[in-house]
C-alpha cells in the first residue's frame, strides 16, 4: 500500500505540477509571466461578463421577459 501511496505523491508532485514549477522559476526574473494564470482568468471572466451583460440587455429591449407581478407564485 505504501507504495501506490508514493507513486500517487510522485505523479502530483514531479509530473503534473512541471508548468507550475516553471511558473515558480518565472517568479524572480518577470512578474507579470508569473501571473499570466490570473491575467488568463481575469480576462475569461471579463469576456463572460460582458457577454452576458449583452444578452441581458438584448432580451431587455425585445421585453421577452414576463415583469408582471403575478408570473411567479410567490410573489
Amino acid at each position: 500500500m505504501k507504495a501506490i501511496f508514493e507513486a500517487i505523491a510522485y505523479l502530483f508532485e514531479e509530473v503534473l505540477f512541471i508548468p507550475l514549477n516553471m511558473l515558480r522559476e518565472l517568479e524572480l526574473t518577470s512578474w507579470f509571466f508569473a501571473n499570466a494564470f490570473n491575467w488568463l482568468f481575469l480576462l475569461i471572466g471579463f469576456a463572460g461578463l460582458f457577454y452576458w451583460l449583452g444578452q441581458l440587455k438584448k432580451f431587455n429591449a425585445n421585453n421577452d421577459e414576463d415583469r408582471d407581478s403575478t408570473s411567479h407564485s410567490f410573489l
